[in-house]
């Protein structure tokens, strides 16, 4: 009896020193580095998803009705202003053209005649005018019937690039019918939608202003090697989204952007008073950003935070920390909340200097 009273005590003793010391692994889980965030002005770059569209971009639509009689180029030719593009069967039109110019000389030659009789007193001056009022109307119906006919030729009213064609050789098309698209790329507009405070930090800040030169990443990730600059602000803003459009113009001398692409404007935005952190000091969780904040008392504990802007190395804070936080830069994927740690405190600057800052 004695002896299994001995050695339930020691099994009691060697339990209580293994939770003792289970417990003070958890209040010192090794040793790490903590530093707070930083407050600089600076200035970021920012994606804007926009909207590409060609310098012009038009219908091309039929004046006539008629058969198509004659296609001369194909979808995604390149054309030069003037270039014959389609022909519309003209016999009507030419027709109509000789039969207005049949009355037109039957006119001029009533006109002789009424005036060599006015001029003998044997018709009245008025016949002579009235001639002449129906000459004119004959010349009218000539140019009216030439500008019919001229409408069965469409040419290119700029150069640019045919899109697609819908219709084929013999259709019959009705007055107003698309043809077909032209678009100039030579140069290209990119849309974009820009909130209240980022219009008024683009507004006010001169050297902003002054330095309005902007990149495009295209839908591959990949940036235009062309830059471009920011050329139009919409004269009000969305109420709906708060929003207000800016226009970028690019060059575009490969022709590598058409009408209705996507991509994004890359413009610096420049920040006052902007919290910075280090990137490493972060771990997302469901397209949630968090940082582990040092409390009073040694203890981790995650803090969701929300991202303003990047820069290379670093984040710019919206919300979730302050400038007075600690925060844990080394061992991030190593803690969970509630662990106790020990840890070196190093200085923000001295972490940014590290790494790569534009300060203004």
């Amino acid at each position: 009896m004695t002896r299994n009273v001995m050695f339930s005590g020691v099994i009691a003793l060697l339990c209580t020193i293994s939770c003792t010391t289970k417990k003070e692994e958890k209040e010192e889980t090794g040793k790490f580095t903590v530093t707070s965030p930083v407050v600089i002005d600076t200035s970021f770059t920012k994606d804007y998803v926009s909207q590409i569209k060609s310098v012009r971009n038009i219908e091309i639509r039929a004046q006539e009705k008629g058969y198509l009689q004659d296609i001369y180029v194909d979808e995604g030719q390149s054309v030069q202003a003037g270039q014959l593009l389609f022909r519309i069967m003209p016999q009507l039109y030419q027709a109509e053209l000789l039969k207005a110019e049949s009355e037109a000389k039957a006119a001029t030659i009533e006109l002789q005649n009424a005036k060599t009789l006015a001029d003998k007193n044997v018709v009245s001056k008025n016949e002579q005018a009235m001639a002449q009022a129906k000459l004119d109307q004959a010349k009218a119906e000539v140019s009216l019937a030439k500008l019919h006919l001229g409408f069965t030729e469409i040419r290119a009213p700029f150069a640019g690039t045919i899109d697609r064609i819908p219709l084929k050789l013999g259709s019959l098309i009705d007055e107003g019918e698309l043809l077909t698209s032209l678009s100039d790329n030579s140069r290209m507009f990119a849309y974009f939608n820009v909130s209240e405070p980022e219009y008024i930090s683009y507004q006010t800040n001169i050297k902003d202003r002054g330095n309005n030169e902007v990149g495009l990443l295209l839908a591959n990730n990949e940036p235009l090697k062309y830059k471009g600059k920011v050329e139009v602000i919409e004269g009000e803003f969305d109420n709906e989204t708060g929003n207000i459009a800016f226009r970028a113009g690019f060059p575009n001398p490969d022709k590598l952007l058409r009408n209705g692409e996507t991509g994004k404007v890359m413009m610096t935005v420049p920040v006052k008073n902007a919290l910075i952190i280090p990137q490493k000091t972060t771990y997302e969780i469901q397209d949630k950003m968090y940082v582990f904040v040092v409390d009073k008392n040694n203890t981790v504990r995650s803090r969701e935070i929300t991202i303003k802007g990047e820069l290379p190395d670093l984040y710019v804070v919206q919300s979730g920390i302050s400038a007075t936080d600690r925060i844990l830069l080394d061992g991030v994927q190593t803690v969970k909340d509630d662990d106790k740690i020990q840890f070196t405190y190093v200085q923000p600057k001295e972490v940014i200097s590290h790494l790569r800052l534009k300060a203004e």
